[in-house]
């Protein structure tokens, strides 16, 4: 299952990346509806398995309450350093922050693909299992725009095909790699079971940062959206439907 859920990881953010690349520019179509899509399906994955599942499995409630805080504080932080590309923002030519970095952007993104990856492993005993099909279909719909934004935001940066290849092979491993190593910390007991209940915790508060925050930055005019609350509606009862038949 491993391998499995690696490959899907690796391909949802290469395959997008990789159209980038081929194109030498920013990718003009709208993301907007994709990203509350993937944000109200992830949000609604965190709500009705993540943080049951954390909470039922703990002996301790209130320490996992703390890490999921800490999860969505840490996010704000990820998002100072890699400008809000996780969650789908795409930068116009002409804005430039002040000490944009793509060393640090890249290292933002790869910390967050990490953890991604990491909350997808199967603990067994009476830890969190396999968080399975909904959680792994969630995080493909998360790191499309993500790896679309990225790309487009480092051709701004190089020119160099072979360049932007590497560094896009680096990003749709994060995630593999933190599946993976976690499997192993898990295989060799390097993680006690409450040690990867708090890290499903902070990873929950990371989903729940960038899921509201995508909603949120999607109408910043405050205004009522028929379309966005459709799809917002589609993207939760979709999440639900996979929860239901999983279980």
């Amino acid at each position: 299952m491993e391998i499995a859920y690696s490959i899907a990881l690796f391909l949802a953010a290469f395959i997008p990346g990789l159209i980038i690349i081929k194109l030498q520019k920013p990718l003009k179509f709208d993301l907007k509806y994709l990203l509350v899509f993937a944000g109200a399906f992830i949000f609604s994955i965190t709500i009705v398995h993540l943080l049951p599942e954390i909470f039922t499995a703990t002996t301790n409630p209130q320490r996992i309450g703390l890490f999921i805080l800490v999860g969505f504080f840490m996010q704000i932080f990820l998002d100072f350093i890699t400008t809000g590309v996780e969650h789908g923002h795409l930068h116009n030519p002409s804005h430039h922050h002040s000490g944009f970095s793509p060393v640090m952007l890249m290292i933002g993104l790869c910390i967050h693909s990490l953890m991604d990856g990491s909350i997808l492993i199967h603990t067994g005993g009476d830890g969190a299992g396999e968080h399975g099909t909904g959680l792994l279909i969630g995080i493909i719909l998360h790191k499309i725009p993500a790896a679309i934004a990225l790309m487009s935001v480092l051709n701004l940066n190089f020119k160099n095909k072979k360049a932007l290849l590497l560094l896009l092979i680096i990003f749709s491993l994060a995630s593999p790699f933190g599946l993976i190593f976690s499997d192993l910390m898990n295989k060799y007991s390097v993680i006690s079971q409450e040690g990867f209940l708090i890290i499903f915790a902070i990873v929950s508060g990371n989903f729940l940062h960038i899921s509201t925050t995508i909603y949120f930055e999607s109408s910043p005019d405050h205004t009522f959206h028929k379309k966005k609350i459709f799809i917002s509606l589609l993207g939760a009862m979709l999440a639900v439907i996979v929860e239901v038949l999983h279980h």
